[in-house]
């Protein structure tokens, strides 16, 4: 067990060499040294796996403290590391995908002056995204939590010269912090009603109704801004603007899917609240379907799967509202797998055609990239829900488990699953097939004067190995990861291996009679199946259709313009009036009409002081009268 110390130390090692020495280690040497440490952290984790899957499940909860790190009268926080089921199994797929991640990165970053910051910033992101699991207790999560809020800002914004990544940047950092506002009075009231912060003593506790559902709701709306739910999705899809890994590395297995975690982690609390259910399951379900609508007119390829994830984390809150938190971690999982593959296949594809991103500039690719178009028909078939891949099977048990929570929840999750299968249809047809309509425009670049382009006669390449085999990997997972919790043969591993972690209650999944499972599966196959067939048939001979690519979905609803008129407008003019006559002429202006008259004051008795005896003499021998003549009075009434 003493390798679960260098889980989080070896990336955290890794970030500090790269931190003041990264400049010495330069191109290539950084990005290996970040690839071992994180690989490193994996094989920990998987030892440390493999120590509890020996235990029983009674006793596979091990906690090793660190450091005591608040120590303030009877409050007392530890730097402590939790050893469980659920912390275990997110360390495996966020150091395993992280480390494919950061090895893809090696190639993908090629020729960048900033190297090895950008290494840094990816071994100390995967640090605090351990930390946020491991940690024994909420405020030493929360740590973990800021640290990942950091790090992300650093790697949006990673090409702070252009406006758009250094707007993105700080428009991910607000957006955040309003989540993070939600998590921070929870935490408030932890400490409140508990006078603690660890998990032990938190989630052992029997709560209240209204307590319950105060402090649910308070955790969630945590989750809504790091795990961008509605209304606090906006920032996810602008996250494009940092490198092509760093969206993989965001968007798939870290920072997320934090909010899924934390929602999982406080279950025991959610448990006693049906409202604050209710509520994760309705946000969650309005998230899939909104982005799902949003993502059919996008032509960024990054911006598709960018809203797809948002799409996708809707689906994991709902598992989790409507109680099936083994059914959302599942998808969680999956989706870690199909999307960091298809992230990873996009940036491969940008790579070919220097940095392209229109899909509508692409086309016929499959022809040129033999590697990069199997690994990108996996996870997109993957992410379709078609069977045998990944998201079939974690999808069909989010759709169970909605199912018996509520038809209509059901219904809008059959819907989105048609939306989903469409939109990535589009992509791929747009992108890997049709026409070469790449190579008209990289002349068009060239006689522009961009030599960054293809010459006559050149065509797009595929990538070098160090972004190729991650693919391949990453792929395998998506064919084969289901079987970590397939519904039939004693397979369902994730399941048993969280079950002891959540309230005693019978998944909703298996609640639902199998003839009903049976017809559920069938259904979303039958839409899954019925959007990429409507997808084949619209772009297939198209690149252009209008009647299709409404402005109000090219616009994301005009929601996030909306927002940013509204800040740009009533919320600054309110501002301003606070700021500059609030503030500016009211208080300053009483702060500074009182300090004026006690100077006004201090001047005119400043006359008195003459500097001369005599006076001093004269004003003495003037109050001892008045003060005789006082004490005459009072002593002859």
């Amino acid at each position: 067990m003493n390798a679960a110390y260098l889980i989080p130390a070896l990336p955290l090692i890794g970030a500090i060499v790269l931190l003041f020495g990264g400049r010495r280690l330069r191109e290539p040497l950084s990005g290996w040294l970040a690839t071992i440490m994180a690989v490193g952290s994996f094989v920990a984790t998987v030892i440390v796996w493999v120590s509890l899957l020996g235990k029983q499940a009674s006793a596979r909860s091990i906690d090793k403290n660190i450091f005591t790190w608040v120590p303030v009268n009877s409050l007392h926080v530890n730097a402590g590391l939790q050893l469980d089921p659920l912390s275990i199994l997110w360390c495996l797929f966020v150091t395993g995908v992280g480390s494919l991640i950061t090895l893809y990165s090696i190639g993908y970053m090629h020729g960048d002056p900033s190297f090895s910051r950008f290494f840094f910033l990816l071994n100390a992101f995967v640090f605090s995204m351990i930390v946020l699991v491991l940690a024994d207790n909420y405020l030493f999560s929360f740590f973990g939590w800021e640290g990942v809020g950091f790090c992300s800002y650093g790697l949006i914004g990673f090409w702070f010269d252009r406006d758009t990544a250094a707007v993105a940047a700080k428009k991910a950092f607000v957006t955040n912090r309003v989540g993070d506002y939600g998590f921070m009075i929870a935490l408030f009231l932890l400490f409140q009603h508990f006078g603690s912060f660890n998990y032990r003593d938190v989630l052992h506790s029997h709560l209240s109704g209204s307590f319950a559902t105060g402090l649910a709701l308070m955790l969630f709306l945590g989750a809504v801004g790091k795990s961008a739910q509605i209304p606090l999705y906006m920032w996810l899809p602008d996250a494009m603007e940092g490198p092509t890994p760093v969206s993989a590395l965001i968007h798939a297995a870290t920072m997320v899917t934090a909010g899924v975690y934390l929602v999982a982690r406080s279950a025991p609390i959610i448990h006693f609240s049906s409202a604050a259910q209710w509520t994760i399951s309705i946000i969650g379900a309005a998230t899939a379907l909104l982005a799902a609508t949003i993502a059919c007119n996008q032509n960024d390829i990054k911006r598709v799967l960018a809203y797809s994830t948002v799409s996708q984390l809707g689906y994991m809150f709902l598992g989790e509202g409507s109680g099936d938190y083994g059914a959302g971690i599942y998808h969680t999982v999956m989706h870690a797998f199909f999307k960091a593959l298809l992230f990873l296949s996009a940036g491969a594809v940008i790579h070919a055609l220097h940095d392209e991103q229109n899909m509508k500039r692409m086309g016929n690719l499959r022809r040129y990239l033999p590697i990069t178009f199997p690994a990108f028909m996996i996870g997109f078939l993957a992410l379709a829900a078609i069977p045998p891949f990944d998201g079939f099977w974690s999808k069909d048990a989010i759709l169970a488990a909605a199912w018996h929570k509520s038809p209509a929840l059901w219904a809008v999750g059959v819907l989105t699953a048609f939306l989903t299968a469409y939109y990535m249809t589009r992509q791929v047809v747009l992108v890997f097939f049709g026409q070469s309509r790449w190579f008209d425009h990289a002349k068009e670049r060239g006689a522009a004067g961009d030599h960054h382009v293809y010459e006559a006669g050149g065509v797009p390449h595929e990538a070098p190995a160090t972004m190729t085999v991650p693919l391949v990997i990453l792929a395998a997972a998506s064919v084969l990861g289901w079987l970590l919790d397939a519904p039939f043969g004693g397979l369902d591993f994730i399941n048993k291996w969280l079950a002891p972690l959540f309230p005693p209650t019978v998944a909703p999944a298996f609640s639902v009679a199998t003839g009903t499972k049976w017809l559920i599966g069938l259904v979303s196959v039958a839409f899954a199946l019925a959007g990429l067939a409507s997808g084949v048939a619209a772009w297939r001979r198209a690149v252009d259709r209008p009647r299709l690519e409404p402005a109000v979905l090219e616009h994301a609803w005009y929601i996030d313009e909306g927002v940013s008129r509204t800040v740009a407008g009533p919320l600054t003019r309110m501002a301003n009036t606070f700021s500059f006559v609030i503030d500016g002429r009211l208080v300053d202006g009483l702060v500074r009409a009182v300090s004026g008259s006690f100077a006004a004051s201090g001047r005119q008795l400043r006359r008195v002081q003459t500097g001369y005896v005599r006076n001093y003499a004269l004003g003495i021998s003037a109050g001892a009268v008045i003060i005789l003549f006082y004490v005459s009075l009072r002593a002859g009434s």
